[in-house]
């Protein structure tokens, strides 16, 4: 049966369900991909790539659970809603940390990585990196007013030119990539990208976003959230391999850095699209969950992590991978637990019933909380990460 322009065009070019593709992508691809040559340099890139595959694949499966508790619920949340319906105000409490944790740990990293990015591509340095990061703060708080609208807009060029530089660099870049660069291994260092590729791997937050973005096609929530994340770990692995096949141990905390400047605006790029949907997340959260004022709301949003961004410029409390690695084990870890626990509780007490449904035996549940409890315990008590 021969398939016309219109099928064609229903079947694989669907604005909604591409735009909802790549907010998840825009959302997961931001500081972390920055991050993840400089620890895989540190470990070796085969060990740091062992870490993408592993909890690129349990992380998959986490934000499909979480897809189902969207699914099986009625009405408007975003996840401390979701945590206080199924498991109670701890759980809505638990929640709002890591939430708040891992969101101003990625705008932080944000700013800081845009600050130094602007500052080396005017200037030729990082001297003016805090009042470039400072000027990108602005111009991200005035686009957060174009709402969902400009999401949209801003995910589906941001990722599109994110994908073109990176494809272009693997052809551009391929011929100088050394064996010994991408095959040396350190187990010393061995546990380094855990936080790091956590943290990449992220995207929690815009999941209850896609459902907003498809509504009344909600049965393709677990394709989005499958395909978006392929993507985002295809990419990562591409980008890695570029940075330690090329540079080995000399990649910078900021990758984008190491390079050009024509290579400095993919840092740009990667960065611009997470920030916007992880403030519209952080907004939605305080306007659904918490029904804050609008006064409340910008003071949150846009002013705290502004004042957090600049208090830790000036006294230089944490490095940007730092940032990345606390924020991945602490705000992914808590996040990851609790939502295992909502997907069990939902599907006996949701309202709604889901398009699909993820088997979520309790021992599935017991070994993953363990392993993001384990991250969260090495990087506070024995500093791996």
């Amino acid at each position: 049966m021969k398939m016309g322009w219109n099928d064609f065009s229903q079947k694989y070019l669907n604005k909604r369900f591409w735009a909802a593709v790549f907010t998840l992508v825009g959302t997961m691809i931001g500081a972390g991909i920055l991050g993840l040559p400089y620890a895989f340099s540190k470990s070796g890139f085969l060990i740091g790539l062992g870490w993408l595959l592993f909890l690129g694949g349990i992380l998959i499966f986490v934000k499909l659970c979480l897809g189902e508790v969207v699914l099986r619920t009625k009405g408007n949340h975003q996840l401390a809603g979701y945590a206080e319906k199924y498991l109670g105000k701890w759980g809505k409490k638990l929640m709002f940390f890591a939430m708040v944790f891992g969101i101003y740990s990625a705008l932080l990293a944000y700013l800081i990585g845009e600050g130094q990015s602007f500052s080396r591509l005017f200037t030729g340095g990082l001297d003016y990196a805090i009042y470039f990061g400072v000027g990108f703060w602005f111009i991200m708080t005035f686009l957060l007013k174009e709402g969902i609208k400009g999401l949209r807009k801003i995910e589906t060029w941001g990722v599109l030119v994110i994908i073109f530089i990176v494809l272009l660099m693997l052809g551009w870049y391929f011929p100088q990539v050394e064996v010994s660069n991408v095959s040396y291994t350190n187990f010393s260092y061995v546990f380094l990208p855990f936080g790091v590729v956590l943290f990449a791997l992220l995207g929690f937050a815009c999941i209850p976003e896609l459902e907003r973005e498809i509504k009344g096609d909600e049965k393709k929530m677990w394709k989005i959230i499958v395909i978006g994340s392929l993507i985002s770990i295809i990419l990562y692995a591409i980008f890695s391999f570029i940075f330690v096949g090329v540079l080995g141990k000399s990649v910078t905390e900021v990758a984008t850095l190491s390079f050009g400047n024509f290579i400095t605006v993919l840092g740009i790029f990667t960065m611009l699209t997470s920030y916007f949907v992880l403030s519209f997340a952080l907004k939605d959260m305080f306007y659904f969950d918490f029904n804050s004022s609008k006064l409340r709301n910008f003071l949150f949003v846009s002013i705290f992590p502004l004042i957090l961004y600049i208090f830790i410029s000036i006294f230089s409390l944490l490095s940007f991978v730092k940032v990345l690695s606390i924020g991945g084990v602490v705000g992914g870890g808590v996040t990851g637990i609790l939502v295992l626990l909502m997907n069990k509780k939902a599907k006996g007490k949701g309202n709604r019933k889901p398009e699909y449904k993820v088997p979520l035996p309790w021992i599935i549940i017991v070994i993953l909380s363990l392993l993001f409890a384990a991250g969260i315990f090495f990087e506070f008590f024995f500093g791996f990460f």
